[in-house]
């Protein structure tokens, strides 16, 4: 099947870009926008509007194939690329790239995605949000191209050896970490509640005693109120670094605070992501790894996950090799090509070190269902509930495109 043209529009994504750099910093809030002077390149003011641009490959036969190009909520942070403005894309997309692709044989996804990934414009590699929307809509012509899902494509075209099964979903609450808590518990959510712990004074606390309190209320809500004894969701919480800031960088203070969350969530297993955030891709690999070996060797049982820097699929192998986390999110817009993100998690595994196929609240119901299929063709250790922060809808569309493709290829077999 050949793409006989590409089109795009412009859209709006689940959730907004922040400057994470103003927030972290101590950005003041009036309801739902944040006060105060934004600190990262690109940025109007601290919060903004999510931004997407679909991308639609018409092939031969008429049937649309589409993907949606979209950034992470902290675009410009961590070594990523700057702000994803829609208009800015949509001439190259539509120009460019749209030449690279007319009349090419779309049945095939593995080489094409590579190639568009790798393609340079000016000198410079296209901005990681085209990349990962353009491969999105050619593995979509793919599975259209061959009759079979998106999942069985990656699995054919990779040799996964993955039986296609359900995969533990993270819900991510936003800041109503209390009443999205509760649909969490009533939906049975593997993995909760992300939390969004950004800022120290409103959310850690001056000695990370706001935060402990809230993994106690979590754990008791759980054992209050879930329906059957066998629940047992995993605690994930991104941190963005405040513990590290809290604790000035200190290993043994750091890890003396993770024994006392793992007594917290008891129970119940924890995870913490991002627990530093040393600036720099060396420096945080380093400090995460250190962090990691010493919580093994103390024998404190919470997951590390990496994040901050560990951004390209060179930075998820410099981290996996190195060992730096117990987990590494595979932050799928980061990556661009989603071609990236497939590479990434079978090494990952290869490696003895958790994959998780994240992304951002900041995408679209279309990013988040082809991040489903990726996710079950590889084998992810857990796969991100998106786009958006208020539960119910990110947990829908993942929940439920899972559902279909196991319904679609449980029928061939």
């Amino acid at each position: 099947m050949r793409i006989a043209d590409l089109i795009c529009s412009e859209g709006k994504t689940g959730f907004y870009f922040d400057d994470q750099k103003a927030i972290v910093s101590g950005a003041g809030h009036d309801g739902f926008i944040y006060t105060g002077d934004p600190a990262t390149d690109g940025f109007r003011s601290i919060r903004v509007p999510g931004e997407s641009i679909s991308v639609m490959l018409i092939l031969e036969n008429g049937e649309v194939a589409y993907g949606d190009c979209a950034a992470v909520q902290y675009s410009g942070a961590g070594g990523r690329d700057p702000l994803f403005i829609a208009q800015d894309f949509i001439p190259i997309i539509e120009g460019q790239v749209r030449e690279r692709l007319l009349h090419r044989d779309a049945s095939s996804f593995r080489e094409l995605a590579d190639e568009i990934d790798s393609i340079e414009i000016d000198g410079k590699r296209l901005h990681t949000a085209v990349r990962y929307g353009v491969t999105q809509a050619l593995l979509d012509a793919a599975s259209r191209s061959r009759r079979i899902t998106m999942a069985e494509v990656v699995k054919e075209e990779y040799s996964t050896g993955v039986e296609l099964r359900r995969i533990p979903i993270f819900a991510q609450s936003g800041d109503d970490r209390y009443t999205n808590a509760d649909k969490m518990i009533i939906k049975g959510a593997d993995v909760m509640p992300h939390a969004l712990i950004n800022n120290i004074d409103e959310k850690l606390g001056r000695h990370g005693e706001i935060l402990k309190a809230y993994i106690e209320w979590l754990r008791d809500r759980v054992l209050l109120h879930r329906e059957e004894e066998e629940y047992s969701p995993i605690f994930h919480i991104d941190v963005y670094g405040t513990i590290g800031m809290l604790f000035n960088q200190d290993m043994d203070k750091m890890a003396d605070y993770l024994k006392t969350l793992e007594e917290a969530a008891s129970p119940f297993k924890l995870r913490i992501e991002g627990p530093m955030d040393r600036g720099g891709r060396k420096e945080q690999m380093e400090a995460l790894r250190d962090l990691t070996a010493l919580l093994d060797q103390r024998g404190i049982n919470v997951e590390l996950v990496a994040d901050e820097w560990c951004n390209t699929y060179e930075d998820v192998i410099y981290f996996a090799d190195n060992r730096a986390g117990h987990m590494i999110q595979v932050k799928t817009p980061d990556l661009g090509g989603v071609n990236n993100s497939i590479k990434a998690i079978l090494y990952c595994k290869e490696k003895g070190i958790g994959a998780y196929l994240g992304g951002t609240c900041n995408e679209t119901n279309r990013s988040a269902e082809i991040c489903v299929n990726i996710a079950m063709a590889c084998g992810a250790r857990q796969t991100l509930a998106k786009p958006g922060m208020g539960f119910d809808e990110g947990y829908m569309i993942v929940n439920n495109e899972m559902n279909r493709v196991l319904a679609l290829a449980g029928r061939r077999r």
